[in-house]
């Protein structure tokens, strides 16, 4: 776990590779959550790169295979920024600047997402009916990822709510 510690009351990646899930305070149950709101300040370095995964499942090494990535990234030479869906919905214009706290949220209900950076809400979006495979919206927890050493985000302030 070489790429995580904690700093300040601060999550702080900055390393190789890797993810890091939360598990719950029963690891033989994992915690899973299906309609949420979750909410996290976030502060990226200059050409850092990370992001939050959700509706994943651990696994102990790789790119999570199951669920989405909520991208981090402002500046990093991957053109796909902040609020961004992986490979789902992409956003080329930084929503927040380096080195300044920014809040970034997700919420998620059903097959319906919004992703919002700073109480603006950069886009909704509904999965369509048919979507196969292990990217999709269902239940599962959160991963946040440390993306390459040369990258540095630090994460403060992680809540989740449960959604009805």
């Amino acid at each position: 776990m070489q790429s995580w510690k904690v700093e300040n009351g601060e999550i702080v990646c900055h390393g190789p590779r890797s993810h890091l899930f939360y598990v719950g305070p029963d690891e033989a149950h994992p915690a899973e959550f299906k309609d949420f709101h979750f909410k996290a300040d976030v502060m990226t370095k200059p050409g850092s790169n990370s992001g939050i995964f959700f509706h994943t499942k651990f696994q102990p090494e790789g790119w999570p295979a199951i669920g989405y990535e909520m991208q981090v990234n402002n500046s990093q030479g991957d053109p796909v920024r902040t609020g961004s869906i992986y490979n789902v919905v992409k956003n080329f214009t930084p929503p927040a600047q380096d080195n300044e706290w920014f809040t970034q949220e997700l919420i998620v209900k059903g097959k319906a997402l919004a992703v919002v950076v700073n109480g603006k809400v950069l886009f909704e979006y509904v999965e369509p009916e048919g979507v196969t495979g292990t990217r999709k919206l269902s239940a599962g927890t959160f991963a946040l990822q440390a993306h390459d050493p040369g990258s540095e985000v630090h994460y403060k302030n992680l809540q989740v709510k449960r959604l009805p």
